[in-house]
């Protein structure tokens, strides 16, 4: 990650599997692709970041105004009425040229009640691209008649054959504020990405900035790279967002960013993901529910600057919990979905084992700060109440610029390339003999990848296990569960009645740590000791 603090008014900023392999080709690729026509040389276009980052610094310098919303009547449609307005496929931008690159344009409506603007920048120049009725089925002749001819555009698909060379599949999504999904080969929709987080979960609430204009750089038929940039507003910052795109097994985004702060933030949340998690591992089923888990992610994993791997489980609270991971360096963050196993949801139309896991890899020393992890309690999974991010030590005051830059990849769950060994299982139980109010806990936690592939199962392994104050170790053993292939910690846990506690574990061998380390938190109040 890059910084740089200037004044605003001093002008414009500076400058798994086969994919595993594909990746690391891909910077090279990069700077060659201009020579071959698959991206636009720089500047060649006669627009460009440079241009956005000064349509952000002079918005910055004046005050916010909130864009128009839509008509009230689309604000107010249901959930099914919204789904019937369909973009016409075949009215694609660009689809006449044959490129690979596609784009499907999305109509306001429901929650999406602001406009945005959208422009396509080609050799000719800048145009905007207009809302067309025509382009749109709305389900009904008469709904069509109230639609006005000036609706504008809500947010736009990116398509490209990411599984099919002949069928063109949506791999990105930028609908909402500042939210976008993306997706590899063979994957769903799930977590979003967001192009900013400002004062999530603090009491005064959170702002949320809007993507409010788009410009699309026009690729060539036989692409396989494309750039577009977005601007970015609320009542606190304005930014500027260049976004390299290399769709694929995996897709990757390369998003390099320009803030403008109009006033002081106090919670920067950069790069931040939002997620689901409704029930799983370590939790109690919901009563009536018969799916065994239902989330879009079930942990957060962060690579600390010395390497270190940390992997928290996530959980449905019954109360807002907020967690800070505190570092010097921070190199990678994500959730993940590690589970993509169908029977551990057996949900035939929701499809939660193909859902993508998306992982932050910051391009340079991040400096001190924090990761943060906000799980909020919801009823249901209709919900996104998941959200991570980082946030630096480093404050931005207004009338300050701040530069970063990062990738993000939407994949599997291999996509951080761990050499150590990764949990797999975590699962959280009352204390076998104990009575059910006696705060006594067994926590067991399964172990692959790493140093245990090659392991004998005879290997003297052993546990390392930290609680927080008040808490009392009452066993910890390791085994090798040779039915699953993975190594197992277990360990008993008498817990402080009022506080809940917070636990570290993971695997060493002579010594050393061979696996990531498990972090835990396990509130006073859980869903264990709910009633039934």
């Amino acid at each position: 990650m890059r910084w740089h603090h200037q004044a605003v008014g001093t002008g414009k900023a500076g400058p798994g599997r086969f994919a595993r392999a594909r990746r690391r080709l891909h910077t090279l690729w990069f700077c060659t692709l201009g020579l071959v026509g698959v991206l636009p040389a720089p500047h060649a276009l006669g627009f460009g970041f440079d241009d956005v980052t000064e349509l952000a610094r002079s918005r910055s310098e004046r005050p916010y105004v909130a864009p128009d919303e839509i008509p009230r009547f689309l604000q107010n449609l249901s959930y099914d009425q919204f789904r019937s307005i369909r973009f016409k496929p075949d009215q694609s931008l660009w689809r006449p040229s044959s490129t690979r690159f596609q784009v499907m344009l999305t109509a306001p409506g429901r929650h999406l009640n602001h406009r945005v603007d959208i422009h396509e920048v080609n050799r000719e120049g800048v145009a905007p691209i207009p809302f067309d009725k025509a382009q749109f089925d709305f389900g009904n002749e008469d709904f069509a008649k109230r639609i006005p001819a000036d609706l504008g555009l809500a947010g736009l698909r990116l398509t490209y054959p990411i599984n099919d060379p002949g069928i063109q599949d949506q791999f990105l999504v930028f609908e909402g504020a500042s939210y976008f999904r993306g997706v590899g080969a063979g994957e769903v929709f799930g977590l979003s990405a967001r192009g900013l987080a400002v004062d999530t979960a603090l009491p005064k609430g959170e702002e949320f900035p809007r993507f409010t204009r788009f410009w699309l750089e026009r690729p060539t038929p036989w692409a396989q790279v494309m750039r577009l940039y977005a601007l970015l507003e609320s009542p606190s910052v304005a930014g500027a967002y260049q976004f390299t795109l290399y769709p694929g097994e995996d897709t990757r985004v390369e998003v390099e960013v320009r803030l403008f702060a109009r006033a002081p933030i106090a919670r920067l949340g950069l790069a931040p993901l939002t997620s689901m998690f409704y029930y799983g591992e370590g939790m109690t089923r919901p009563r009536g529910q018969w799916r065994p888990e239902v989330h879009d992610s079930d942990g957060l994993l962060i690579r600390a600057g010395d390497d270190r791997w940390t992997w928290r489980p996530l959980s449905n609270p019954l109360r807002l919990q907020q967690y800070s991971f505190q570092l010097d360096q921070v190199r990678g963050f994500g959730l993940l979905q590690r589970d993509q196993r169908f029977a551990a949801y057996e949900d035939g139309e929701a499809r939660y084992e193909r859902r993508p896991s998306a992982w932050v890899e910051l391009h340079s020393g991040s400096g001190p700060g924090r990761v943060m992890l906000i799980l909020i309690s919801t009823p249901d999974e209709t919900n996104d109440n998941v959200v991570a991010f980082w946030t630096p030590a480093e404050t931005i005051e207004a009338g300050e610029m701040l530069a970063f830059d990062y990738s993000l990849t939407f994949g599997d769950s291999s996509i951080p390339e761990q050499p150590v060994a990764h949990t797999v299982n975590s699962f959280v139980g009352l204390g076998e003999t104990a009575p059910a109010d006696a705060g006594i806990y067994r926590f067991v936690v399964d172990y692959a990848g790493g140093a245990l592939r090659e392991m004998d199962e005879a290997a003297p392994v052993v546990g390392k296990v930290t609680l927080s104050a008040g808490a009392v170790l009452l066993d910890s053993y390791v085994e090798y569960i040779e039915a699953s292939d993975v190594w197992r910690l277990s360990f008993l846990v008498d817990g402080p009645e009022a506080n809940g506690m917070e636990i570290n574990a993971g695997l060493h061998l002579d010594g050393d740590a061979i696996s990531e380390t498990w972090s835990y938190h396990l509130p006073a109040q859980n869903s264990l000791q709910a009633p039934p």
